[in-house]
């Protein structure tokens, strides 16, 4: 049997199809600032709702602004909301998950207590908790998805630490008086990066349904550029006379949901040695 190498993956359709999709989003989120200096938002009603047409190639949304104007200026706000979002659950998962999984005893007990805690309550209810209480902004949406998001990485850490520090050779650097802080650093978080990296990808894609889902609800981003899940709530109230509103968005959303699992499984497939 042929092995496996990075190049057998570039023709893999799935990752063809990722690489494709999350590099539009990239540089459509770059090409914001530059879509705002040229082509200012500008409202005008007589134009509420039109359709796609040539004249507005996809269509026009409820203030008679250009929707492809809105899709560009929200990819930049649903980027930033998915990547700060999965950076703080991630730091905290990964703190919490080696300290329980390295050290055990009283503080893992603690701490998986309140791990359980979080994860007795929905995620979704306890997100829409939060940005109830504190007001739908892009920053609440941040720390409300965070706050219930770590709880996954801190058990997958918990288990990959648990099991590395068990290995010979952890065994042995501290057989030969290696500290704490250097066995963690070259030892036990090196073999982490491969079961993050995946774990990133499908965390992403969690991030971006949540959002749309918050924001669907009202209770999503409201002080500045709308993301994508706020376009799509947009067009709720008027689905029968203008669905491109809802549907437009809702591509937008289903083809990076895919692209990010579809480069989650390929990076599964790739970084598991028993693939």
């Amino acid at each position: 049997m042929a092995k496996k190498t990075a190049w057998t993956y570039f023709g893999d359709f799935r990752v063809i199809y990722s690489l494709t999709v999350l590099l539009i989003l990239c540089g459509v989120a770059l090409l914001s600032g530059w879509v705002e200096q040229y082509w200012p938002y500008e409202m005008d009603l007589a134009m509420r709702g039109l359709p796609p047409s040539g004249a507005h190639p996809l269509g026009c949304d409820l203030n008679g602004g250009e929707l492809w104007i809105s899709l560009i200026r929200g990819a930049r706000i649903t980027l930033y909301v998915m990547g700060l979002t999965v950076l703080l659950s991630f730091s905290v998962g990964i703190v919490v998950g080696i300290v329980t999984g390295y050290w055990g005893g009283w503080v893992d007990t603690i701490l998986m207590r309140v791990l359980d805690i979080v994860m007795a309550f929905p995620g979704i209810l306890l997100a829409m908790a939060i940005t109830a209480i504190m007001g739908p902004s892009v920053h609440t949406l941040i720390f409300a998805i965070a706050a219930t998001g770590w709880t996954g990485t801190a058990r997958l850490v918990r288990g990959q630490v648990m099991s590395l520090k068990e290995r010979d050779y952890v065994i042995s650097a501290i057989a030969l008086g290696a500290s704490t802080p250097r066995i963690l650093w070259l030892y036990i978080l090196p073999s982490l990066w491969s079961v993050l990296l995946i774990s990133a990808a499908f965390s992403l894609s969690g991030v971006l349904l949540v959002e749309a889902g918050l924001s669907f609800l009202g209770l999503g981003a409201q002080d500045g550029a709308p993301t994508w899940g706020s376009l799509l709530n947009q067009g709720r109230s008027v689905l029968t006379e203008s669905p491109h509103l809802s549907v437009i968005p809702g591509l937008g959303i289903l083809a990076t949901v895919l692209a990010l699992n579809f480069l989650g499984e390929a990076l599964r497939d790739y970084l598991d040695p028993h693939a």
